[in-house]
């Protein structure tokens, strides 16, 4: 019979083989939405993604991509199944986690000590095996652990760290006593340092690894012996976070600073004073712990140079920053900008202890710490950072309501009664605190893990019962993401807590204190606003994995409830590990769908579909995050038309993103900008404030950039802190246009001509005017029409600067022409942006486009995903109707016929978009798919208001509103058509609901 450590060690490998196998079958066969596109092609160029960057990661991901050996399209798989097997040996550590505390309760050794010569029976070992094996395999189908295993982030990776240094740390215990045991210590600092360049979460783990190391050095511990641990391994937590992260290079470039300033020294000299000087402590604390011979501090210094060796990998980021890579975000070439990127000073901050709340008004702005930058042979300040001072009155401990955001008042107001103007008292910012951030942000996600999860709505609650979705909207109900786990797993955990705490305190004391840390630690410390972008599970990954521990001691629990019923330690073991393992069974079987994301391309085809609706050598201007991550990685990694420039908006407020701008990047040559770093550096032209003149009707936008790059006193206005701003004098802004020169060009369609105009005239419409609009007005001044410009159709119409009537739709793009559209109206909306060129636009849709997998509805897209499928049906009803205008029937039936193949409502359920079908089905003569679409959507906007009108009706605002816009659109189509019993149903239904909303 095998021995106990040769079980333990192929059951896990084989729970281990298990998870990666379904990891495997289940990954996304390219990059994600997010900030997977980012990391794979960070990943496969070593560039310089967002702050503060995840440089083990990108190392690894570097070494799997080279795996694909030159086939670009098999880089993505390689670098999500990095984080596949990050997850399947985290599982592996798990459950031998598991198993060595499972092994103390079963042979009752509670505590801490070295129980490796203990040899249970076979019954003991069956029975620990299967506390292993259903705990590693309840968390390995978990809901948020199994999503980060799909796709290149790096919460997969952060995952397997912690998992790492806490089955690191009890293999310590075990040899504690052994002379060189200290070594495990020094290799749980290294890993520590590495996950630095993964993700901080795993930092919190340490004040569990510290009662591990008091209890087992401690013969009888105290109460004030812990508080002593806690505080001791809190502060080695801090010290890390602040002292050794952005700490050490902190200090770094003030030794620069001055050295180069003050002493007159070449650049880098600093630094290098400050190495030498570090080495030489470094040196001094081994000296002292040889001399001493202490064993302690020469432990400490060890582990101390560990991190710094685990640390070091994020010496990539200046070097690969240094080269001037494709992406390289923050510019972090210098020890200086380094530190910024690193303390993610481009996010802000959120008051944490003590600040203002959401109605304090600023009393004054302060100068911050300077940002240095090189200039000549000095560092000179470029500008300070502003600190907002406020009233003491208008400030309050644990600030959770904060916020001024007008969204983040309406959404404060659907937890507590605050109101604007007035101070939130202590009891509501609490109530947020417990209602919103602890129960909606934390429970309810713990919750999705181990009871069950609603849907993939945002906001989707706990999902108690079995997945009947009968009186749900068709939305929710029909949801593979509405996954019933029964509570089971969380019963099975709770039965494994109790056991714990009764038989083994201490034990229970360390992995209760995991998962505080790694959960509503987190929740404190992050202090989230009343709304964000995407849910946000994946941050607590570390507290569900703290959980399923007790979910493997479960097990144990119910060995021990069923002793009396079988006495047999063989036959009870395996009873009971048959039944807990219809728990990860029942996760896996309900989990499957929603998680496999095998067939998914939508990303990436979304990504080609956009470049390639750009004209050669364009110029691209998008959203940030899924509107250009997947273009990066489609133009890093596949190559995919690099003669696209993509200009992401919102980083065009910055003056490093316009530096790189002006640089070629494959294809694509400098872009064609007038100003020079001067005018545009940080601090500088910021934001014009609207300064009206009414002496200056309308704004020449070539004579307007050339005074901002004079700093014209024509621009200047004071304000009252004495500063002077540039402005501009008027809303309306006009372009001479060279009409023979445009015409010669050939980028106005023949069918257009009579539309070209001599002068481009448009109102901005805004108060102010940030630095990304300052830089698409000096592109369209100095362009001269040389490189075609575009919008991205998604951009937020508020960036388009009043100029959709010169906007022509192409594919999913709106380009810029100097040719009026005589259709556009502004008070008709979005819907109506764009000149549709017919036969570009036919090429497009019809031909080049590609749509892998939007017709099978076996593939699970969730929310976010079906926002761009809604974004094709838009274009493609586009399409339709200005053929229908033209009178070509056919080729409008043939881009109808094709929105529904490549699209069914099986697979892309009906959204706001359809409706605009439906005249032009009737056109070409398909009344009956238009009765059906306005039957489904009548049917489908009638259940889900009724449901959303007694159930939590504010937190699903959202949808509530888009049901009502979609009953108004069935109502106005229907009317157009002459349906009339069609029309008054959806108008009633609209009314019906409607008022109530007042």
């Amino acid at each position: 019979m095998r021995s106990y450590k040769s079980l333990n060690n192929l059951v896990g490998w084989l729970v281990f083989a298990l998870a990666t196998v379904v990891f495997l079958m289940t990954l996304e066969p390219t990059a994600s939405f997010w900030d997977c596109g980012e990391f794979i092609a960070c990943s496969y160029k070593l560039l310089v993604p967002h702050p503060p960057g995840a440089p083990t990661f990108l190392l690894l991901g570097r070494l799997f991509s080279m795996l694909s050996f030159g086939d670009v399209t098999k880089v993505s798989v390689l670098v999500n199944a990095l984080s596949a097997l990050s997850s399947s040996f985290t599982v592996l550590f798990l459950f031998w986690i598991i198993t060595m505390l499972a092994k103390k309760l079963v042979m009752h050794r509670p505590g801490m000590h070295d129980d490796r010569q203990l040899e249970p029976s076979f019954g003991q070992t069956l029975l620990i095996m299967g506390a292993g094996a259903v705990g590693a395999l309840a968390y390995a189908f978990s809901d948020s652990f199994w999503f980060n295993a799909e796709e290149a982030e790096v919460y997969a990776m952060s995952s397997l760290c912690t998992a790492a240094v806490v089955w690191l740390m009890l293999k310590w215990e075990n040899r504690a006593d052994e002379s060189d045991s200290d070594r495990w210590l020094v290799l749980i600092a290294y890993v520590i340092g590495l996950s630095i360049g993964v993700h901080l979460l795993n930092l919190l783990a340490i004040p569990a690894l510290g009662f591990i190391y008091y209890y087992r050095r401690t013969q009888n511990p105290t109460l004030w012996g812990g508080v002593a641990t806690l505080a001791i391994s809190s502060v080695i937590v801090g010290l890390i976070l602040a002292g050794i992260i952005p700490g050490l290079p902190t200090l770094a470039g003030a030794f620069e600073v001055f050295f180069v300033n003050t002493v007159g020294l070449p650049f880098n000299w600093g630094i290098i004073i400050f190495l030498l000087l570090f080495v030489g402590l470094i040196w001094f604390g081994f000296r002292q712990s040889f001399q001493r011979r202490s064993r302690l501090l020469n432990t400490v210094m060890l582990s101390f140079m560990f991190i710094l060796i685990g640390y070091s990998s994020y010496l990539i980021v200046p070097i690969r920053s240094s080269y001037h890579p494709t992406i390289n975000e923050n510019n972090p070439e210098d020890v200086l900008s380094f530190v910024s990127y690193l303390k993610r000073e481009q996010y802000g901050d959120r008051p944490l202890l003590y600040g203002p709340q959401l109605n304090a008004q600023p009393i004054a702005q302060n100068e911050g710490a300077p940002r240095y930058v090189r200039q000549g042979d000095k560092y000179v300040v470029a500008e300070y950072r502003p600190v907002l001072e406020y009233r003491s009155e208008d400030k309050m401990l644990i600030p959770r309501i904060y916020s001024p955001d007008p969204l983040h008042v309406y959404n404060y107001q659907k937890w507590v009664d605050v109101q604007k103007d007035v101070k939130p008292t202590m009891g509501q910012n609490l109530a947020f605190l417990f209602r919103y951030q602890m129960g909606h942000m934390f429970w309810r996600y713990f919750m999705w893990n181990y009871v069950g999860r609603e849907g993939d709505l945002q906001q989707s609650g706990i999902l108690w019962g079995s997945a009947d979705g009968n009186g749900l909207p068709e939305r929710v109900a029909d949801s593979p993401a509405r996954n019933a786990f029964f509570a089971l797993p969380l019963i099975l955990g709770l039965l494994g807590l109790f056991f714990h705490i009764r038989r083994d305190g201490r034990n229970a004391f360390i992995v209760g204190l995991l998962f505080l840390f790694t959960g509503l630690a987190i929740v404190f410390y992050l202090n989230q606003p009343p709304i964000e972008p995407r849910e946000r599970d994946y941050t607590f990954a570390g507290a569900t994995f703290a959980f399923a521990i007790w979910i493997g001691l479960g097990v144990l629990a119910l060995a021990e409830l069923l002793q009396s019923v079988i006495k047999a330690d063989t036959a009870r073991a395996g009873v009971v590990t048959l039944a807990g393992l219809v728990v990860p069974g029942i996760m896996v079987s309900q989990g499957w769908d929603d998680h496999d994301r095998s067939d998914r391309y939508l990303s990436v085809d979304s990504a080609k579909n956009l470049l390639n609706s750009c004209a050669p050598n364009a110029i691209l201007f998008t959203n940030g995050d899924n509107d250009t991550f997947p273009l990066w990685y489609a133009q890093e990694v596949e190559g995919v038309r690099t003669d696209v420039r993509v200009a992401v908006l919102s980083y065009l407020n910055t003056d490093w993103y316009i530096d790189q701008m002006k640089r070629r990047a494959y294809q694509s040559a400098p872009l064609p900008v007038s100003m020079d770093n001067k005018d545009y550096k940080q601090g500088t032209n910021d934001y014009l404030p609207y300064a009206e003149n009414p002496a200056v009707p309308a704004v020449d936008v070539r004579q307007f950039m050339q005074l901002v790059k004079a700093n014209s006193p024509l621009l200047q206005v004071s304000y009252g802190d004495g500063k002077n701003l540039l402005s501009f004098p008027s809303r309306n802004f006009y372009l001479p246009v060279d009409t023979a020169a445009v015409a010669k060009s050939g980028i106005i369609p023949a069918s257009r001509r009579k539309q070209l105009v001599p002068q481009m005239d448009w109102s901005v419409g805004k108060s102010a005017i940030e630095k990304k609009s300052l830089f698409i007005l000096d592109i369209l001044a100095t362009n001269n029409w040389e490189r075609p410009v575009y919008f991205s159709s998604t951009v937020d119409s508020r960036d388009f600067m009043g100029l959709q009537p010169y906007f022509q739709l192409e594919g999913m793009a709106y380009r810029i022409l100097p040719a009026r559209n005589p259709d556009y109206d502004a008070k008709t909306g979005a819907a109506d942006e764009g000149y549709v060129q017919t036969d570009l636009m036919y090429e497009k849709l019809m031909k080049t486009f590609a749509y892998r997998g939007l017709d099978n509805d076996g593939i699970f897209y969730d929310e976010n995903n079906l926002r761009f499928p809604a974004n094709y049906r838009d274009k493609f009803s586009r399409l339709a109707d200005a053929l229908l205008m033209e009178g070509d029937k056919v080729r409008a039936k043939q881009v109808l016929n094709k929105a529904f193949e490549v699209m069914p409502d099986k697979a892309i359920p009906y959204d706001y978009y359809v409706p605009q079908f439906i005249p032009a089905l009737i056109v070409v003569g398909e009344t009956q798919r238009a009765n059906e679409i306005m039957d489904t959507m009548t049917d489908r906007a009638e259940r889900g208001l009724a449901y959303y009108s007694t159930h939590n009706q504010a937190l699903f605002d959202q949808e509530f509103q888009t049901y009502l816009m979609t009953l108004n659109s069935i109502g106005r189509a229907a009317e157009e058509i002459g349906d009339q019993k069609r029309a008054e149903r959806a108008i009633r239904l609209l009314q019906q609901y409607y008022n109530p909303r007042q």
